[in-house]
């Protein structure tokens, strides 16, 4: 009998466990995060387009064509000229370069959304600044006869009362 009165206990627990994890679930903020990591994703594939086809092709002409990809170490010792030859030798190797050249996506990619973001502030706080400027009155309420009259209004056109 004590078994079925720690069952109860247990499963009205896990219902208000339930329901909370449904409240949290469909909470605006999990919605947006959930959205905001959706079209993060797809946001990813422009920012990679833009760094790998724009970008990093006008860095290349600025440092002579480097590339760092063939930038590695032989852990044998031995001398390879690529890093595909050394691959294929069997050799372990440490990929310093390709490392680089990651380091440099990655900041240019900050850079790039860095970019958009400020110019996205940017819009969204000019649109704030209209919208603050459009909700200025330019009437106000009479306080004898509640007609709305001009802001700069000395006399009630309605009432005449001096205000």
């Amino acid at each position: 009998m004590a078994k079925l009165k720690d069952l109860t206990a247990i499963a009205g627990k896990s219902k208000g466990f339930v329901e909370e994890f449904k409240d949290f679930i469909t909470k605006g903020n999990v919605m947006d995060m959930a959205v905001g990591v959706i079209i993060g994703a797809s946001f990813q594939s422009i920012i990679s387009s833009l760094v790998d086809d724009v970008i990093m092709p006008v860095i290349s002409v600025i440092t002579g064509g480097i590339d760092f990809s063939n930038y590695f170490v032989a852990l044998d010792g031995g001398e390879y000229k690529t890093l595909a030859a050394a691959k294929e030798a069997g050799a372990v190797t440490l990929n310093y370069g390709n490392f680089i050249t990651v380091i440099i996506n990655f900041l240019l990619m900050a850079l790039v959304i860095f970019a958009m973001l400020k110019f996205l502030n940017t819009l969204s706080n000019k649109m704030r600044k209209e919208e603050a400027e459009e909700a200025v009155p330019d009437t106000k309420e009479c306080p004898y006869c509640m007609q709305q009259i001009p802001i700069g209004a000395k006399k009630c056109s309605y009432c005449t009362s001096d205000l």
